[in-house]
Parts: C-alpha cells; sequence; structure tokens
C-alpha cells in the first residue's frame, strides 16, 4: 500500500520530498545524530516557511521578523509531526506556521494591550468589509451591511471597526490633518488648570468667611482680594499694622482649622 505522505501531491516547489527522513528521525533516539537530521529537515522547509511569511509583509512588521517567527513555527511543526499518522508534512506545517504568525502579531503588535475578544472582533470586521469593497460600486460599507456579512451584531461591528484605528499608537508630535502651520497632535491637548486646585479650598472656606464679623471679613478681602499691604489696611481702618496682622492670622487659623474638621 502507498505511503498517504508519499501519495500527496506537492503543491508548491518549496515543499522538499522528507516522507523518509521524517520516518528516521522518530526512530532515533535522543542525541547528536537525531539532532543533526532534525535541522537538516528544517532547513529543507525553510524555503516554505519564509513563504508563508511574505504573506503578511507590508503590515507594521519587518518581513525578517516574520521570517523569523515563521522559522520558529516551522521548528515547532518538525517536532511535533507524526509521519505514522500518515499525512503529509506540508499539510500539518502550513496552518502550524501561519498560526504562529498570527500570534506574532496578536501578542506583539498592539500598540496597547487589547483583549482576544476585540482583536477576533476586528480580524471579522476587516475581513467582511474587504468582502464587501468589490460589490458597493465605490462607496464604504455600512455598519449594518458588515453586521450581516460578518454574521455579528451592530454594537461588535462598531467595537471591531474601532480596534482597527487603533493598531499602532499616534504619536504626539504627528502633524495634525490640514494644519498649515506644522502645528501637531501634541499642541492641541488640553492642559490642567492650575486653578482647579483652588476650586475646593475656595469651596471649603466661603461659607466659614461668611460667618466671620465684618471687620475680619473685610481685613482679609482687602489683604488676599484687593491684594493691600498691612499697613495700608491699617492706615484705612484707623488700627494699627499689628493688629492687622494677629488679625489675619488669627482668622486663617480658624478657618484653616473649621475646614479641616469638616473634612474630618
Amino acid at each position: 500500500m502507498p505511503n498517504r505522505a508519499n501519495a500527496h501531491r506537492r503543491a508548491h516547489d518549496d515543499a522538499p520530498d522528507t516522507a523518509d527522513a521524517f520516518r528516521r528521525l522518530v526512530a532515533l533516539p535522543p542525541g547528536p545524530r537525531r539532532d543533526a537530521l532534525r535541522s537538516r529537515i528544517v532547513e529543507a522547509w525553510l524555503p516554505m516557511a519564509d513563504r508563508l511569511a511574505g504573506r503578511f509583509r507590508n503590515r507594521g512588521e519587518s518581513l525578517d521578523d516574520l521570517r523569523q517567527v515563521a522559522a520558529l513555527g516551522l521548528v515547532k511543526a518538525v517536532d511535533r509531526y507524526d509521519p505514522r499518522l500518515g499525512n503529509a508534512f506540508e499539510s500539518y506545517a502550513v496552518p502550524t506556521v501561519t498560526g504562529e504568525i498570527k500570534r506574532h502579531f496578536r501578542d506583539h503588535m498592539w500598540a496597547l494591550h487589547v483583549p482576544r475578544r476585540v482583536q477576533e472582533l476586528r480580524n471579522r470586521v476587516r475581513s467582511a468589509g474587504q468582502e464587501l469593497a468589490g460589490s458597493l460600486s465605490g462607496r464604504r460599507s455600512t455598519v449594518g451591511e458588515i453586521a450581516e456579512r460578518a454574521q455579528l451584531s451592530e454594537d461588535d461591528v462598531r467595537t471591531g471597526l474601532e480596534a482597527l484605528e487603533s493598531f499602532t499608537a499616534l504619536s504626539l508630535d504627528a502633524e495634525l490633518p490640514g494644519s498649515e502651520d506644522g502645528r501637531s497632535l501634541g499642541d492641541a491637548l488640553g492642559e490642567a488648570d492650575p486653578a482647579l486646585d483652588t476650586v475646593v479650598d475656595r469651596e471649603a472656606v466661603r461659607l466659614r468667611i461668611a460667618a466671620l464679623p465684618e471687620r475680619e471679613r473685610t481685613i482679609l478681602y482687602m489683604r488676599f482680594f484687593g491684594d493691600m499691604t498691612q499697613s495700608r489696611i491699617a492706615e484705612q481702618l484707623g488700627i494699627s499694622q499689628m493688629h492687622v496682622s494677629r488679625l489675619i492670622s488669627r482668622c486663617c487659623t480658624r478657618l484653616r482649622d473649621q475646614v479641616m474638621q469638616d473634612r474630618a
């Protein structure tokens, strides 16, 4: 009876006949002879791994790195393949190598960690969009059309579309679209208003200030809102500067203690 691996018609020129080498490999015990034969099998199939890596070029990863990932997948395929099951090595190696490359994109090419479910939605939405592109006379497919083709809900499609735009991070130094003065994205981002830090404090003391005697309220207003010196305040109120200083110090201490007590 002919061996199914030998009877399998090789679809590509880079699929060498290594059926006999695999049969000898599984029969050899661990050692130098087995390692040498294993290395020769891997080298023989490297062109196939390179071809598979080339399918994923221009997706944000260098071809050299993709070839390394594909070679790793090939090694795994060689180590796990059992010729005694009767299947051709190529039919086992192709999905193994391709899966290794796809895992590389899934685990290493996202700028931010994205849940696997969102990554899968992205792939299904992208595939559905590509399938619809040729039948829509140049217009963009709608969310509903993609949902029907991909058999997803419209909410899932929207999540997948957002993920399509989130594969890589946009640099803050990138120029703003339509900008004619060279402004970057970072220039358009807002900044924290330092005055916000004082809003809570001002609201906390507002009612306490309102409860102070009129003269003390007047002194605090003249000092902190009118930006008047203690000497000028003393002159206008007809009291000594020392007295003004003591009143300001006493009022501030009282307000601080009351506010801290309120927070506690």
